[in-house]
C-alpha cells in the first residue's frame, strides 16, 4: 500500500483529501506540527507528499527544499495561489506537479495514481522480467511469452497483467485495477477494465494458458 503524506494547515480541506485517498486504498499520514515536518517525512517514509504553499513556521517552498534534499519523492503542490510565478517557483523548488484550489478530487486522484505509477512501477524495472507457470512478461517489450510464442501487450494490459504479478495470489480489487490505469488525461471506468482485463485474458488463452487469470465475484481478479 502506498503512503502519502497530507501537509495542509486546513483542518477540513485536510480530512476530505484524507477521506479521499482511504477509499482509494492508500495509506494516509496527516501532518499537523507545522515545525516539525521534516522530521515526520523522515518518520513516516512517504511514497509521495500533498503540501500547501501557505503553512505556519515555514512556507511549503521551504519544507519542499527540505524534504527534496534527502528525497527524490514526488511532491504535488495544492495552492489557492494562481499566479504563473508560484508555479514557477513550486516546480524550481523541487515540486513535480501544482494543483490550484478549490480541485476536483477525481482529478487530484489521477495526478496521484500517474505520479506514483511513473515513479514507482517502472522506475528501476528496465531490466526485469516477472514469471510465473511458464508465463514471462517482459517490461522492455511489453510482451508476453510462454513455450517460445511471444504477443505483445497494449499499455493498458501491460499495466494490469503488472499488477497482477505483483500481486500473485492476491486478490487485486476492480478499484485498485481502475486506478493503475487513469493517466491526466484519461479517465478509466468499470467497462474499461473489464474489456482491457478480457482482452488479455483471450492473448494469454492463445498462448496455450487458460484460466491463468481468476475472477473473484464482487472482489477483483488474481493470479494463482
Amino acid at each position: 500500500m502506498y503512503r502519502i503524506m497530507i501537509i495542509e494547515d486546513d483542518e477540513k480541506i485536510r480530512r476530505i483529501v484524507a477521506d479521499t485517498l482511504k477509499k482509494w486504498q492508500y495509506d494516509v499520514v496527516e501532518v499537523t506540527q507545522f515545525d516539525q515536518v521534516l522530521t515526520a517525512f523522515e518518520h513516516n517514509n512517504p511514497h509521495l507528499v500533498l503540501i500547501d504553499i501557505n503553512l505556519p513556521v515555514f512556507d511549503g517552498y521551504y519544507w519542499c527544499q527540505q524534504i527534496r534534499s534527502i528525497s527524490k519523492v514526488p511532491i504535488i503542490f495544492l495552492s489557492s495561489r494562481n499566479q504563473n510565478m508560484d508555479i514557477i517557483m513550486a516546480i524550481n523548488m523541487g515540486g513535480d506537479d501544482f494543483i490550484q484550489k478549490p480541485f476536483d478530487l477525481d482529478i487530484l486522484i489521477a495526478k496521484i495514481s500517474a505520479l506514483i505509477r511513473r515513479k514507482y512501477t517502472y522506475e528501476g524495472d528496465k531490466n526485469i522480467s516477472f514469471q510465473h507457470r511458464g508465463l514471462k512478461l517482459h517490461v522492455t517489450n511489453s510482451t508476453i511469452e510462454y513455450n517460445g510464442q511471444t504477443i505483445e501487450l497494449s499499455r493498458n494490459e501491460f499495466i494490469l497483467l503488472q499488477l497482477m504479478m505483483r500481486n500473485l495470489g492476491k486478490i487485486v480489487s476492480r478499484e485498485d485495477l481502475m486506478q493503475s490505469l487513469w493517466n491526466e488525461e484519461q479517465f478509466v471506468d468499470d467497462n474499461t477494465l473489464t474489456v482491457n482485463v478480457n482482452r488479455m485474458r483471450k492473448k494469454i488463452a492463445a498462448l496455450g494458458l487458460e484460466g491463468y487469470i481468476v475472477t473473484r465475484k464482487g472482489m477483483g481478479y488474481l493470479i494463482e
